[in-house]
């Protein structure tokens, strides 16, 4: 049984006022991480020795601990993507996967994430395995699964666009917010897409069956890849607002246009 206290608690702001108590549920595996600074606190390895001795896969240890070792500068963000790629190379075992996935823990989720992604080289086959993590409950994994996925979208973005738009009708908000968040034009620490910033408008098919959805997590997301698209075509991205709030004269489409002009607005 887990403590109420350490059920419903709230986030440290910092590192320094984390509770030692905390951090030991969090290393063990016992509970998820509530918020950055417990993501960076939790020591990814000691829990992974935990979860291996699970698996009765002691030995495979020493091959992630090189390889986190050998990075220049480790951060929690990279440790996390090394031991789940490194996961992927020693395993495609379905069970183990089935295992992981369904951890208390969210950054073994997040490991589990990152491995099966390396066993899939078709984007149709790619997307569909990384559909569990979209649709997580934890903010945590829903982001490490754009940084797993997002580039490898570009490369077959036809594809990943014909996809996606399917799940923009998803009664999951999540999986709906994935669809907009994954192939935003700039998005945040992940890599650009040309093909948006020069061509906004074959992204349409993923906007505008999202132009007054019920879920604020998902009209945040449209209204940012907007925002990222009026920096290199303002003028294309008025004219959709335009267009917009004459076809869905709704409070939610209203939120979403006020959004997506901020960075144009502030400009005047």
């Amino acid at each position: 049984m887990i403590p109420e206290h350490i059920q419903n608690r709230k986030g440290a702001r910092s590192l320094k006022d984390l509770d030692t108590e905390v951090i030991d549920y969090l290393n063990k595996g016992l509970v998820e991480t509530k918020n950055l600074m417990e993501w960076l606190a939790t020591d990814q390895l000691a829990l992974l020795k935990l979860v291996l001795n699970d698996l009765g896969k002691n030995d495979w240890y020493p091959n992630f601990e090189v390889a986190v070792n050998a990075q220049k500068k480790p951060t929690a963000n990279s440790n996390t993507k090394i031991i789940g790629e490194t996961l992927g190379l020693l395993t495609s075992d379905k069970s183990i996967y089935k295992t992981l996935k369904a951890h208390t823990s969210d950054l073994v989720r997040c490991w589990a994430c990152w491995a099966e992604g390396t066993h899939h080289d078709a984007v149709t086959d790619l997307i569909k395995a990384m559909q569990v993590y979209a649709s997580d409950a934890h903010f945590g994994v829903r982001e490490v699964v754009i940084f797993a996925s997002k580039e490898r979208m570009i490369e077959d973005l036809d594809t990943a666009i014909s996809i996606l738009s399917k799940w923009t009708i998803n009664e999951n908000e999540n999986i709906r917010r994935f669809a907009i968040e994954s192939l935003r034009p700039v998005g945040v620490w992940t890599k650009k897409i040309p093909t948006f910033q020069e061509s906004p408008e074959r992204g349409l098919p993923l906007l505008e069956p999202l132009k007054s959805d019920p879920s604020k997590y998902v009209r945040d997301s449209v209204g940012n890849w907007l925002n990222d698209a009026s920096k290199s075509k303002p003028s294309w991205v008025i004219s959709v607002c335009k267009r917009w709030e004459k076809e869905s004269a709704t409070k939610e489409t209203a939120y979403i246009i006020k959004k997506a002009l901020r960075t144009i607005n502030k400009g005047k």
